[in-house]
């Protein structure tokens, strides 16, 4: 059977906390589990626009201010959740940037992989033990099919000082979403409450590939309804890997279709590369240090 959302169960009485959620694949999932009962927070750097998002979303939903390219913006925004949420359901790492020009977060951090990885890296650490108690929690990081693209963990250059690649520098961002995802899921089996999971939305029509090189943007824009899909459909990993009941922690969702690039939710796989233990390992270590975050759980045992 094809998944839609019309056989999402009904979320009524959970917390779920969607970054990035003012547009796009972020608003549709948001959308969606406020409209199947879910209390939503939609977590966004510009809170007029969330609050526009908001507007016309049917369900409880309110908005919390997040700005992923800063540290102080994330414990900021993690000390509001903590204010007025005492328990959280769904933590769902939406949000991201694609193919920007060379540019640094408030932090330093390459704003690609700042963003997408270690904003998101923080926030989870620093809200996981109002996850932790809360049975059928979840986190779920959304990926992209870009991970597979001259992706690796540049652990000599993370910030690509030394030469910039935006495609490259995306990739990586991706492929670290996906090695957080595994690594963090190893870390929750043993409290046997939380899992992590992890999704992406093939490729979607959305305002993300505005940063994209014009020789990429170009092709995107004429072929639009050959090669892509709504967010609408495009939020369905994400959504499924959130609500499934058979879902199981370490998995990764996405379309069904030739190459992953549209269809409906189904089991898929990553790269070789993402399933490596020493470097997921080793980039968790890398995380927190950069971040200075650090999760309320005791270290993974490596997997031979």
């Amino acid at each position: 059977m094809k998944w839609t959302e019309q056989q999402m169960a009904r979320q009524d009485g959970r917390v779920a906390v969607v970054t990035g959620a003012n547009t796009g694949l972020g608003f549709e999932t948001a959308r969606q589990l406020a409209e199947h009962g879910a209390s939503v927070v939609l977590a966004v750097r510009d809170t007029a626009k969330g609050k526009t998002a908001a507007a016309r979303i049917n369900g409880d939903v309110s908005v919390q201010e997040l700005d992923l390219t800063s540290l102080d913006s994330v414990r900021a925004a993690a000390a509001g959740l903590r204010a007025t949420h005492p328990r959280i359901d769904l933590l769902i790492n939406n949000a991201g940037v694609m193919y920007t020009p060379k540019q640094t977060t408030r932090d330093g951090f390459e704003v690609q992989f700042g963003t997408n990885h270690l904003g998101h890296f923080a926030l989870t650490g620093l809200l996981l033990d109002l996850l932790l108690p809360v049975p059928g929690s979840r986190v779920v990081t959304v990926s992209s099919v870009g991970h597979r693209i001259r992706a690796a963990i540049h652990f000599d250059d993370l910030q690509f000082e030394r030469s910039y690649g935006r495609v490259a520098a995306y990739g990586q961002s991706k492929l670290a979403n996906l090695m957080f995802t595994y690594e963090l899921q190893r870390r929750l089996a043993p409290h046997g409450t939380t899992v992590a999971v992890a999704a992406h939305p093939g490729v979607s029509n959305t305002e993300l590939v505005r940063n994209s090189p014009a020789a990429v943007r170009a092709p995107i824009t004429w072929l639009a309804p050959v090669i892509t899909q709504p967010a609408t459909a495009g939020a369905l990993p994400t959504l499924r890997a959130a609500t499934d009941p058979s879902v199981l922690g370490g998995q990764y969702y996405g379309p069904d279709g030739l190459g992953e690039v549209r269809g409906y939710p189904r089991l898929v796989t990553s790269s070789p590369e993402s399933y490596d233990v020493g470097v997921q390992q080793r980039l968790w270590a890398v995380s927190e240090d950069l971040t200075g975050v650090r999760f309320p759980l005791g270290r993974a045992a490596a997997v031979a």
